[in-house]
């Protein structure tokens, strides 16, 4: 596992190299959107019909869905109950909440999940965010940072959900595999092609987006909450919540190391619209991202 990490963090120290050098002399969050916005309207979609029509779906999925939106409101309650009786400012409190409860589940997780244990582990790492983690950000999760935030817009969740490419392939997969129609082996090598640069990219895209944590290290006191949520308290309920479901060894190994995965970087942008401390969410990143090194084979370890 260790190994692994340290291949995907070469990559992530790539992006973040590139921040500091910036040898193309072009702003570091405008490559950043581009980059994103690329994966997120062509890739991640490509991969996720090449991986979800080819899955074995059953009620293990269902299980994994329902463990993953545990995982996360568990998060998102446990973060306000700190933040209430911590008495944090308003928009410190959505960003902590967004960066406590929403991991970086399928840009860190799927590259992670399929290293150290198999491909057939991507599929874990795709139901956990696009049956669960997803729907839940942009309806509960963005209905949370409009409350907190300070830019008075009231968003509605309904037509966020219907601008999510990749929420849409996984809806179309999902049907195609239930339907039984045989995946088109053309259309899978294409969409294996295209897939593949999702990894590379979004590993470099963290690193990017790291450089803005460490200007913000004298918030990483205020942290720790999140610290302790993401990398410690959601992989343990994902374990008793895949125990009382009775989910196989193996894909319980696979929901806990999902659940262990640090802050999605890509909350940064939700708080720059939705007037949340982003420097607090930056710092999140950052920390998590870090100690996920240390923390991602803890879990690997304790669940082989």
């Amino acid at each position: 596992m260790f190994s692994t990490l340290i291949n995907m963090f070469a990559l992530i120290g790539l992006g973040l190299l590139w921040s500091w050098v910036n040898p193309s002399r072009m702003d570091s969050t405008t490559i950043r959107k581009v980059l994103t916005d690329t994966v997120y309207f062509i890739f991640l979609p490509a991969l996720v019909m090449k991986v979800l029509w080819q899955a074995s779906l059953n009620m293990d999925s269902v299980k994994i869905a329902l463990i993953a939106a545990v995982c996360v409101i568990s998060a998102l309650l446990l973060s306000l109950f700190i933040c209430r009786r911590c008495k944090t400012q308003t928009q410190v409190t959505g960003a902590i909440v967004l960066a406590a409860a929403f991991p970086n589940a399928t840009y860190l997780g799927y590259p992670v999940l399929t290293n150290a244990l198999g491909n057939w582990a991507g599929t874990v790492a795709i139901q956990f965010d696009l049956f669960a983690c997803t729907p839940l950000l942009l309806t509960i999760g963005i209905l949370l940072a409009a409350h907190h935030g300070n830019t008075g817009e009231k968003p509605h969740p309904l037509m966020l959900l219907l601008k999510v490419p990749p929420l849409w392939a996984a809806l179309l997969a999902t049907s195609l595999n239930l339907l039984g129609v045989a995946p088109v082996q053309q259309m899978i090598d294409l969409f294996a092609i295209m897939g593949s640069a999702v990894v590379p990219i979004m590993l470099f895209v963290i690193g990017l987006a790291l450089k803005q944590g460490f200007k913000e290290t004298r918030h990483m006191k205020t942290v720790i909450p999140v610290i302790v949520i993401q990398l410690i308290f959601m992989p343990l309920v994902a374990l008793a919540s895949a125990w009382a479901l009775h989910l196989p060894m193996d894909l319980r190994h696979a929901v806990v190391l999902e659940a262990a995965m640090p802050s999605m970087a890509l909350g940064v942008a939700l708080c720059d619209r939705y007037g949340l401390n982003t420097g607090i969410y930056a710092a999140a990143v950052t920390a998590t991202t870090l100690l996920s090194l240390f923390t991602l084979p803890m879990w690997h370890g304790w669940m082989t």
